[in-house]
This record gives C-alpha cells, structure tokens and sequence, in this order.
C-alpha cells in the first residue's frame, strides 16, 4: 500500500461488470417479483416510512408506473448496483496500491460472490447499498492514502446520500470516527476536511433527519421490532452469512485483508469500522446481512495483499465460487425444481418470490365468491400479500396493517366483510362476530415460503368501527 497509485487498468476491470450486466440480465424475470418489490411499487410516494427512507420505494413506484408487466424492468437498478459494486472493488484495490493484477482478481472476485448474485437478482434496500459503501470508502482511500482531503468531503456527500437509502451508513460513519480516535491517525478528527465532510453529511441527510425527527424516529421503532422478531435468528446467522455472501473460498482473502488494514496506520481505523459494524449486527440484532456491504474493502486489501499468490489454484476457487454462487441466487434451476434443493434455504429471497400469482388466484376466488362485494375488501397478514393483491388483482380492495401500510389507508366503514389471508388470522377472529376458514395458500411448486399453508378465511360482523380496530392490527416486523 505504497503512495503512488498504480494506473486504472480498465481494460482489466470492465469485463466482470459487463458479465455480471449480461448474466443478472439474462435471468432478471426469474421465479417472478420478490415481496418486498411488490410492497414498495405499492406504496404511495412519501418523503419517508415508518421501516425505511423514501429511495429504493420512489425507485420502484416509478418504474412500476412506467412498466408493471414483469419484474425485468424493476432490476435493471439492482444490476447496476451489483455492476457497482464490481467497479468499486477493482478500484479499492488500485488506491491499496494493486496494479494490474491486483484489480482484475479483485474484480473477478467480487463478480462471483453470493452478495451480487442475491441481493442483484432483486430490487431491494440493500441493493444500493453495494455501490454506496465501497464507493464511500473508495473516497475516504483517496483522502488518506494520496494526500487528497478534500475526498472527505465527497465521503461526506456519498454518506448523507447513503442515508434516503438506509441509516445505516450512520454505523459506517461512527465506526471511522471511533476508529480514527482510538487507533489514529487522531490529527484527523481536527482536519477541516473531516469536519466539513462530517458537516457535509448532516447537511445533505437533513431532510431525511427532520422526517425522523418530526415523526418521532419511527425507525428506531422498526429496529426494536425487527429485534424482537429477528434477534436469536440473527445472533445466529450472521457469521455463517457473512461466509456465504461471499463465499467461503474467498475468507481467506478478506481475512488477510483486515490484517493488513490492521498493519497499515493511516488505514487500521477501518478495523474499527468493521469491528463496530459486527458488533451493532449482533446486539441490535435486525438484520444479519450488515457487514456484507463492508467486505468490498478488506477482500480488496486482501488481493493487494496476496498478489503474489494468486494463481491456478485460486482462479480455480473463483470459478467453483461463481458456480455455487450462481445456484444459490439466480433462477437456474426450474420454479417446480428448487423446492426440492436447499436454495430456498440459504436464500430466502427465492421462496419470497415464488407463488404469488397463485396465491392471488386462491384469494380472489374467495372474494368473487362473496354475496355483496361492495360491503368487502381483503385484509392481508403482510406487506407481501398486499402487494402481490394490488399488484395481480388491482381491482380488489386489499388492507394490510403492517408497517407502512397501516398509515397509508385502512378500510372505511362501510366494510363489514373481510377475506383475510394469512398469519393474523387470530388476531382478526377475534375482532369478528363470525369468520370461517375457506382455503389455504398453495404455491403448488411445493416451495415451503412464509405464506405456504396459511389460511384465506371470510370474516363478518366488526365488532367496532374501523377507527377502533385498526390500531389493534397494527405490527412492525
């Protein structure tokens, strides 16, 4: 990690971006919408949620106005973002002093990880974040390592823009603050560059800050429910994840590269940054995919370090990575297939997005069925199931109380019937005179998902009006 950086071998790092283009292209319409894209092209435009900032949700409620007819259209984003990260990391590895090699194993390497091909086959929060956080530290590197400061203040500029995606780049801001005052280089903490970039960041999230401020932080809301739902799962699942998104031949790599960040003084303070990250995974306890968007930056360091090293052997562990990689997010195997394999369970995101047109089908079946349509509406358990009625069957009424739909609307009064669908069917009985259960959800490729098995039931007679029974069916999960 000299000072000198090394020429950007372009040539060398632009055909794993075009492969992961082509490739995540190729199988964007595969298995059909995930349930957080069809809850996010459902909610309204809004300059934030209760569970998140307004990014990836104006993201996909303009593309769904645009083009609704398939989930192709809905991912081209997501590829770029997956495509980003690609970049990022051949260009990490060129600030870390890595010429030619250096960047095209770096690259490569990325291009075959679990992370690209799971969170870059959907259109999620955690999409954008690929891009942002290598892209965030690809700037701090500048400042530090080529006697550039004013790079903080783009560091900054990228962080306040990280947050309209997710908040959590606060805990990537806080862990190279923390680590530049416990391991140094302490003077930076009093550059003006840091401050301006620190003041740059408040600055361009402000808006996103009064929205939380003026709402009473309702995303420390969502983490304390995300926690009582998720923790023990997360506590647990975390470290094994982190081996998977990445895939296990490739710890090594990003292992060695956290000791050499460690060796390095002026960069030892992104050690902390991770540590902290670690720890803010496993005690707040939401989410257990956290550190993933961190781990561009120590496998780049990682490659500078083993340079040397790299050879057969390792070109060999990166095809056999991008393989296994390649089996467990992308639509491969045939939708009546993957039931039978263990993809869904190492990636959730395949059962959540199986089923949804039959399940649809199933739900309005019952609907059609009732006597007075005009006194109904369709009450769903999750964010998912309504998405997917509003989506399939957007001439049918359909409720859910779960996290920003509950604000969005609820069902007026003159609703007296309910298809309700889903978990929280006990919860609904017990606000009815009377509720019978009509059929159960079946995707019919025999994938075990969240909704699979669950009840579609007719419930009559609120016992109040919906004023009254809507907080009591209000969940953050």
């Amino acid at each position: 990690m000299d000072g000198g950086a090394p020429p950007i071998v372009w040539r060398r790092i632009l055909p794993p971006v075009v492969v992961v283009v082509v490739v995540l292209s190729l199988f964007s319409n595969g298995y059909g919408y995930h349930r957080d894209e069809l809850y996010f092209s459902m909610l309204r435009p809004a300059w934030g949620y209760v569970d998140q900032p307004p990014f990836t949700p104006l993201l996909s409620h303009a593309i769904a106005a645009v083009y609704d007819g398939g989930p192709w259209l809905l991912r081209v984003p997501a590829t770029l973002f997956s495509a980003g990260c690609v970049l990022f990391t051949g260009l990490l590895a060129r600030e870390l002093g890595g010429g030619a090699k250096a960047q095209t194993w770096a690259a490569w390497g990325v291009a075959t990880t679990s992370a690209v091909t799971v969170l870059g086959h959907v259109l999620l929060t955690s999409t954008a974040d690929l891009t942002l956080w290598p892209a965030i530290c690809l700037c701090v590197l500048k400042a530090e390592l080529r006697d550039r400061p004013r790079w903080w203040l783009a560091a900054g500029a990228l962080a306040g823009l990280a947050t309209y995606n997710r908040l959590l780049v606060g805990v990537l801001v806080a862990g190279i603050a923390l680590g530049l005052l416990l391991v140094g280089p302490r003077r930076r903490l009093l550059s003006p560059y840091v401050l301006g970039g620190a003041l740059v960041a408040v600055l361009v999230a402000l808006p996103n800050e009064l929205y939380q401020v003026l709402n009473g932080w309702p995303e420390g809301d969502m983490g304390r429910a995300l926690a009582a739902n998720n923790a023990a799962d997360t506590r647990i699942a975390m470290f094994p994840l982190l081996v998977v998104l990445f895939g296990p031949p490739l710890v090594v790599i990003w292992v060695a590269g956290l000791v050499a960040l460690a060796r390095d003084a002026r960069l030892r303070f992104f050690v902390v940054a991770f540590a902290l990250l670690l720890v803010f995974t496993f005690v707040g306890g939401t989410q257990p995919h956290y550190p993933v968007f961190l781990l561009p930056l120590p496998f780049a360091a990682g490659i500078v370090a083993m340079e040397r090293h790299l050879g057969r052997v390792w070109a060999a562990l990166f095809a056999l990575n991008a393989v296994v990689s390649a089996f467990i997010g992308l639509p491969l195997l045939a939708v009546g297939m993957v039931g039978a394999t263990p993809v869904p369970g190492i990636n959730p995101i395949v059962g959540d997005s199986v089923g949804w047109p039959a399940y649809v089908r199933q739900i309005t079946d019952v609907y059609d069925a009732l006597p007075d349509r005009g006194a109904a509406a369709v009450f769903t358990s999750n964010y998912g199931e309504a998405g997917a009625v509003h989506h399939y069957a957007p001439d049918v009424p359909v409720y859910s109380a779960q996290n920003a739909l509950y604000d969005q609307a609820r069902p007026p009064d003159s609703v007296s019937t309910l298809v309700v669908v889903g978990g929280q069917y006990p919860d609904v009985r017990a606000l009815f005179d009377h509720c019978t259960v009509r059929a159960h959800l079946e995707n019919g490729v025999g994938v075990d998902n969240e909704e699979q098995g669950l009840p579609i039931a007719v419930c009559t007679g609120p016992t109040a009006s919906w004023t009254v029974l809507w907080p009591r069916l209000h969940h953050l999960d």
